[in-house]
C-alpha cells in the first residue's frame, strides 16, 4: 500500500519544476559526460506504478547517446543457462554515460518469483549474491540507484481499466499484468522479503510513493539530482560560421521527387 493521500500537485506548478529538473538533468548528464562518470538508476514496482512515465520525463531532453533506456524483454534459451547477471552486465554504462533500468535484475525477485519462472532454490541464490553484485559495481565507481515505485491496489486497478479503453496504452496490459491482481500479497511478500536482503547501505532502496504520478515523477529526479554530486559544466563557446555565397547550385524540380501527402491539409 501506498502512503496516506495527498493532494495532486496542480498541472502548472508541476510543467513549471518539471522542466526546471530537466534542466538540471542535463546539467548531470554533461557532468557524467565530462567527468567520465557512470550512472545506473534502477526503476522497480509494480505493474501500472508509474516508472515508464517517470523514465520518459527524466530522459525526454538528455542526449541519447550519452542516457539510454535499458528495458530488457523476456531471456532467450541460451541467456537462461547463463550467469543470472551476465545479460544486464553487458548493459551497464561505460565512462560518460547513463543507464536508465525499466526492470532490471530484480525481476528475479518479482515476477519470476511470483508466477514460478524461476525455482526456489534460483530465487534464494540471487537474493545471496544481489549485494554482492550491486557491491562489485559501486566499488567499481559505478553510481548506482534503486527507486521503488510504490502504488495502493485500487490506484492499480484504476490505472488497468484506463489503459483497458485507452487504444494508445492497450498494449502496456499483458495477461500476466492483469493475473497481479489476484497476486497483489504474494507480490507485496516477495518485495518486502527482496528489501530486506538487498537494502544495502551501498546502494539503499529509495521508495517512490506513485498514487500522484506528477508528484511521483518530481520527487524522483529531485532525489536524484540531490545524490549525485554534479556540478554545472560550461558548454563550448560556439557561434554560427557565415553562410558562404552561393556556388550556382540549382534544386532539381519538385516532379522528379515522391513528397509525403499534405494530410494537415484535410484538417
Amino acid at each position: 500500500m501506498a502512503g496516506k493521500k495527498t493532494a495532486r500537485v496542480p498541472r502548472a506548478a508541476y510543467e513549471r519544476e518539471l522542466l526546471r529538473l530537466q534542466t538540471e538533468l542535463v546539467k548531470l548528464q554533461e557532468w557524467v559526460r565530462a567527468e567520465g562518470a557512470r550512472l545506473v538508476v534502477v526503476f522497480e514496482g509494480r505493474d501500472a506504478a508509474g516508472k515508464g512515465g517517470t523514465i520518459k520525463r527524466a530522459s525526454e531532453h538528455l542526449n541519447p547517446r550519452v542516457a539510454r533506456t535499458v528495458a530488457l524483454p523476456k531471456p532467450t534459451e541460451r541467456e537462461r543457462t547463463q550467469w543470472y547477471f551476465q545479460r544486464y552486465v553487458e548493459h551497464l554504462p561505460a565512462a560518460g554515460e547513463i543507464v536508465l533500468l525499466d526492470r532490471s535484475w530484480y525481476n528475479r525477485a518479482g515476477v519470476e518469483h511470483v508466477m514460478g519462472f524461476c525455482t526456489k532454490e534460483e530465487h534464494q541464490l540471487f537474493l545471496r549474491q544481489c549485494p554482492i553484485f550491486e557491491r562489485m559495481l559501486v566499488e567499481e565507481g559505478i553510481l548506482l540507484r534503486k527507486y521503488w515505485f510504490s502504488v495502493s491496489d485500487t490506484e492499480q486497478q484504476k490505472r488497468f481499466r484506463q489503459r483497458l479503453k485507452d487504444p494508445t496504452r492497450r498494449w502496456k496490459l499483458s495477461p500476466m499484468d492483469l493475473e497481479s491482481i489476484t497476486r497483489w500479497e504474494a507480490y507485496s511478500r516477495a518485495k518486502d522479503e527482496m528489501l530486506v536482503h538487498t537494502d544495502i547501505s551501498e546502494a539503499p532502496w529509495f521508495v517512490v510513493e506513485s498514487d500522484d504520478k506528477r508528484r511521483a515523477r518530481l520527487n524522483m529526479i529531485a532525489h536524484l539530482l540531490s545524490s549525485v554530486p554534479y556540478h554545472d559544466v560550461p558548454p563550448p563557446v560556439l557561434e554560427l560560421p557565415p553562410r558562404p555565397p552561393s556556388t550556382g547550385y540549382q534544386r532539381p524540380p519538385r516532379d522528379l521527387q515522391t513528397y509525403v501527402p499534405d494530410h494537415a491539409a484535410s484538417l
